[in-house]
């Protein structure tokens, strides 16, 4: 389970977010390209943009499900 006390800094704020569990597998960012981004320099992933339609916030959950090590969090917020 994510650890918002552990997140990326490079996450944009907002109520998504990846923690340093991330292993980078690119699951994220295939489930929403527009809201996730690999950070190649430091090998994980990180949101990028926090969703701005029901189709966005759709996909970042899905992507927090496709995670296979509950590296995305979901705060609420």
């Amino acid at each position: 389970m994510a650890d918002k006390n552990h997140k990326y800094p490079d996450n944009v704020p907002g109520k998504f977010y990846v923690d340093e569990q991330c292993i980078a597998c690119d699951a994220c960012v295939n489930e929403a390209p527009k809201n996730f981004k690999m950070n190649d320099s430091d090998g994980h992933s990180m949101v990028s943009k926090q969703p701005e339609s029901p189709e966005e916030e759709e996909a970042c959950k899905a992507a927090k499900a496709a995670c296979p090590v509950e590296a995305i969090g979901d705060d609420g917020a």
